[in-house]
């Protein structure tokens, strides 16, 4: 049996009422990390968390927790305002910038590249509605390493992107002996590389990894 990754022994122990200190002393994840994994799991002190440092302070967590709780919640409210609604001219010029920070800039070669499944599916989706790509186009390759468990990472992203298994590439499994011990446990599903498949239209070869880089240039140089 596949042991617990660093972020679901961090989950648990965070539902179980210990502290970010704790848990970042037992896993070797940083506190900044941990508030990012775990900010939504309310937080209830147990009695050991209490006897260590205290009911006040731990009463006193308590409640910067639920401030912080209450200020996402404020900021998600004010950002649904701020963006109002989306059209097609809004998804184009946002899937440009999603390329420009994760996609390839290789001539060619039209890939994206990122951990989190909201943001491929972002680049499906633009891939689909701006450039005409259809599910079959798309390619992923799951960059892993020995502590995530291969098929249950498969069909997490064939879950989250619509991308059938029998379309994803071979499994990357990263064994560098000199990645910092931090990298395992933060990423249990891997990372995607999603890539584009031309399946012999020319217009979704050479010329689309053309115009990708050419709305590239112009928005970079727009200024």
């Amino acid at each position: 049996m596949r042991s617990k990754s660093i972020r679901e022994k961090s989950l648990i122990l965070r539902k179980n009422g210990y502290s970010y200190a704790f848990i970042s002393e037992k896993t070797g994840i940083s506190k900044s990390t941990l508030s990012d994994w775990l900010h939504s799991i309310d937080y209830h002190p147990n009695q050991e968390m209490i006897d260590k440092i205290g009911k006040a302070r731990a009463a006193s967590g308590r409640a910067k927790h639920l401030q912080k709780i209450k200020t996402i919640e404020e900021a998600g409210n004010i950002a649904i305002s701020d963006v109002g609604a989306l059209n097609q001219r809004d998804l184009f010029m946002l899937g440009i910038g999603l390329y420009i920070g994760e996609g390839s800039k290789t001539h060619n070669n039209i890939r994206v590249i990122n951990s989190n499944p909201e943001i491929i599916k972002l680049a499906i989706k633009w891939f689909m509605s701006v450039c005409g790509l259809k599910i079959e186009n798309f390619s992923i390759l799951i960059h892993t390493y020995p502590d995530n468990d291969i098929d249950k990472s498969l069909r997490y992203w064939s879950d989250k992107t619509g991308v059938p298994i029998s379309q994803f590439s071979k499994t990357h499994i990263d064994y560098r002996m000199d990645k910092k011990s931090f990298k395992y446990g933060k990423l249990p599903y891997g990372t995607a590389h999603l890539s584009v498949r031309s399946r012999g239209n020319k217009e979704f070869g050479v010329r689309l990894s053309r115009r990708i880089l050419a709305w590239i240039e112009i928005v970079l140089h727009y200024y």
